[in-house]
């Protein structure tokens, strides 16, 4: 190895294939020859990155420490308002549940990227006004309006956490991918901390339950709810201050649930046909069908954005391109059944959102399922499918507004 790196000390491509080869051995042999050869700027920036010990025990600074800590008591207090104003809770948490958390992780990431006060004193006013009108909206357990907007909000909110993680801008320049890929990286984080705190939670009541101490209802009521309430802050500051951690696992989740995907769908769909299921008249079929598309489609997007960044190989983005055509199927067969179902038995608040949501994604999936055609035709490379994936996202926005604004009163709050 030693010889082999005196030999090819001034070519950077042939001195980065050997150290991939056998990254031990080719450390060992630079060390050793780096006092021969010091002289060099290749060398030495070989030094350098060979020798670069990072602080593993790094946890971002005082400030980011105790701004966690201060979120996550805030997301804490929120969910237990219920308790602390005897208000019902099935009357609070379905329409205030995205505001336990979302505003702690809009504060943050408008902490660290110095958003102006005049962007957040925006947010703030309209947090207020969907805050004030998700409560406003008459208590009807039964209402479909105040059902389609309790699950719509989350989303909007959504969106504005993105315009806070790219520093209060959105624009062309804004590279949205990285929000996709910071949503992909909080889900594995939350769910395992939620995972640890589950284990957590058997031992520590299974301790207590030996030595005649039932703490279940304690535990449950204060303990588990302000935990859950605080797993997206601190797996958002886990991700940003140890950016390495879990930023391995998305792409490997992506390249083996994209072809076991694939293989599902395509059987899901065959062993439709054979038991005569049809999303026509069965409403419940209508709705599992529509959750399966989300959830792929959420796969497929997923993927895309680990995809674009690890310059993935021509198989998985056949894959990709596969699945995203088998997608499409589903989602047209979901949109004709919706198509169906109003014109036999008329217009109705969630079969308005249904449609139009299914109208966005069929048309999305066929934007990108182009591009990913255009990536094996090698007519353009992957950038322009991670254009493809962000370009619909203010269509989302807009269309989650409407449902969450405009329904009730479309609908006359049925």
């Amino acid at each position: 190895m030693r010889e082999e790196i005196l030999l090819n000390q001034d070519n950077p491509l042939q001195l980065e294939k050997l150290y991939r080869g056998n990254k031990p051995s080719f450390k060992a042999a630079f060390n050793a020859l780096y006092p021969e050869i010091r002289t060099s700027p290749l060398a030495e920036g070989w030094y350098q990155r060979l020798n670069f010990h990072q602080d593993e025990f790094f946890w971002g600074t005082p400030a980011e420490r105790s701004f966690v800590i201060a979120a996550s008591l805030f997301a804490a207090l929120l969910a237990k308002l219920p308790e602390i104003f005897s208000i019902q809770e099935d009357f609070f948490y379905p329409r205030n549940l995205g505001f336990i958390v979302g505003p702690a992780l809009m504060a943050y990431f408008a902490w660290k990227n110095n958003i102006t006060w005049k962007t957040r004193g925006l947010a703030i006013v309209l947090l207020a006004v969907a805050a004030i009108f998700i409560n406003w909206l008459p208590r009807d357990q039964h209402s479909d309006t105040l059902i389609l907007s309790c699950i719509h909000l989350p989303l909007l909110l959504l969106s504005m956490l993105g315009i806070a993680f790219h520093g209060g801008k959105w624009n062309r320049d804004t590279n949205w991918l990285e929000f996709l890929r910071y949503l992909g990286e909080l889900v594995v984080m939350s769910g395992l901390l939620v995972l640890a705190g589950g284990l957590t939670t058997g031992i520590t009541l299974g301790l207590f339950h030996l030595i005649g101490w039932n703490i279940e209802n304690f535990y449950g009521k204060y303990i588990i709810v302000c935990g859950l309430a605080a797993v997206p802050i601190v797996a958002t500051f886990i991700t940003r201050v140890q950016p390495t951690l879990v930023s391995k696992i998305p792409p490997v989740i992506a390249k083996l649930f994209s072809p076991v995907a694939l293989v599902m769908l395509v059987v899901y769909l065959g062993a439709t046909l054979v038991a005569g299921k049809s999303p026509y008249h069965d409403r419940e079929f209508l709705l599992l069908f529509n959750g399966l598309l989300i959830g792929v489609m959420a796969l497929i997007f997923f993927s895309i954005a680990e995809t674009d960044r690890s310059e993935g190989n021509r198989l998985q983005i056949t894959v990709l391109f596969l699945l995203s055509a088998v997608t499409l199927l589903v989602n047209s067969i979901a949109l004709s059944a919706v198509l169906f179902r109003i014109s036999e038995w008329g217009l109705t608040p969630n079969r308005a959102a249904v449609l139009g949501a299914n109208v966005l994604m069929l048309a999305h999936l066929f934007y990108v399922g182009l591009k990913l055609f255009s990536v094996l035709s090698k007519r353009s490379g992957l950038s322009a499918v991670g254009a493809s994936l962000v370009v619909f996202l203010p269509l989302y926005t807009i269309w989650s507004a409407l449902v969450v604004f405009v329904f009730p009163f479309l609908f006359g709050f049925e």
